[in-house]
């Protein structure tokens, strides 16, 4: 299998953009544990201080409050020069496309452009945070990354989608025209402790109506799937591409496939809840698929994923039922 040295550790700079966020927040940890310096940029509209405030009295690790879309500030933290620019803000959950469509457009546009140029000035490499969205709703399965993709482009998940495509194509042309150091990561649906419980994504609602004893709303009949992946087996596929210098995208998840219904009974079990699980009607081009193809993540990184899905699922109820401040029954 192929070993990743580390390329980023111990007195290397990094800048996270989005890094108070979900994934940010826990790539930020990652980061921290190597011995870097770390300065996240968030301007908190889905980032949380929360998911960050354990880190306030660190000497390694700042966060500055602006948004990317606007440009970065040249002063305080961000003044010296970064070895590696990380560009995970984007709010990413179907709620905010209809809540923050701009903002994301933004975000995945002008902020992509300002995140490559640091980069290209501090001669560091990038790492752009892409999205399985990318392939919008598959009519190859399992996706590898050489898929084009079936996107509606001007649908409501367009926003998001064609966002994160046009993000790729950016940091391609930089790579090509510049000579940059850039990499790729294509997220899949990933889950674990600081989702918010508002996010509008399955796993997070489920677990909260589970909890409460609601009914738990599963879209469509629920034949659709998805493959979830839990947190940290995201941030170790993130850091190998990092290290890796890959130019290429890269799958990043898990083969764990369940419907929607298989993945809300599991929950529901899992909470030791007694709701019901009723059917909503289905969002428009809602992917009836998803699933990456990890042959490019196992061959290039060596990547495989450890965490089987009920460990995740597990920890992430007990994270949810703390949050909420409920207790949930022993197993």
């Amino acid at each position: 299998m192929t070993a990743i040295p580390q390329r980023f550790g111990g007195g290397h700079r990094i800048l996270v953009t989005g890094g108070a966020g979900f994934v940010g927040s826990h790539l930020v940890d990652a980061l921290i544990a190597r011995g870097c310096h770390v300065v996240a940029v968030d301007n908190l509209v889905t980032g949380q201080k929360d998911n960050i405030a354990h880190l306030s009295a660190n000497p390694r690790f700042a966060l500055v409050e602006a948004d990317v879309s606007q440009g970065l500030p040249a002063d305080g933290p961000l003044a010296d020069r970064f070895d590696a620019v990380m560009h995970f803000a984007c709010p990413a959950s179907p709620t905010d496309f209809a809540r923050l469509p701009l903002e994301i457009l933004k975000v995945d546009s002008l902020g992509t452009f300002h995140c490559l140029d640091r980069a290209l000035a501090d001669g560091a490499r990038f790492l752009l945070a892409s999205t399985s969205e990318v392939y919008g709703d598959p009519q190859v399965h399992p996706q590898p990354e050489s898929y084009w993709g079936n996107v509606n482009p001007i649908g409501q998940r367009s926003v998001y989608d064609e966002a994160k495509r046009f993000s790729e194509a950016t940091t391609m042309a930089y790579h090509r025209d510049h000579g940059l150091d850039t990499g790729i990561v294509r997220i899949f649906n990933t889950f674990g402790p600081r989702m918010r419980p508002d996010d509008g994504r399955a796993i997070p609602t489920f677990i909260c109506q589970a909890l409460r004893g609601e009914p738990v709303t599963v879209h469509g009949d629920g034949s659709q799937t998805r493959s979830i992946c839990y947190v940290d087996d995201l941030v170790r596929a993130i850091l190998l591409t990092l290290d890796s210098g890959l130019s290429e995208p890269v799958n990043c998840g898990t083969e764990h496939e369940f419907t929607m219904r298989e993945l809300a009974e599991a929950i529901v079990k899992e909470a030791g809840s007694s709701s019901e699980i009723v059917l909503a009607p289905r969002p428009a081009d809602d992917p009836n698929v998803r699933r990456p193809d990890l042959t490019r993540a196992r061959t290039m990184l060596g990547y495989e994923p450890q965490v089987p899905p009920e460990v995740g699922l597990r920890r992430t109820i007990e994270y949810f039922a703390g949050h909420l401040g409920m207790t949930r029954p022993e197993h």
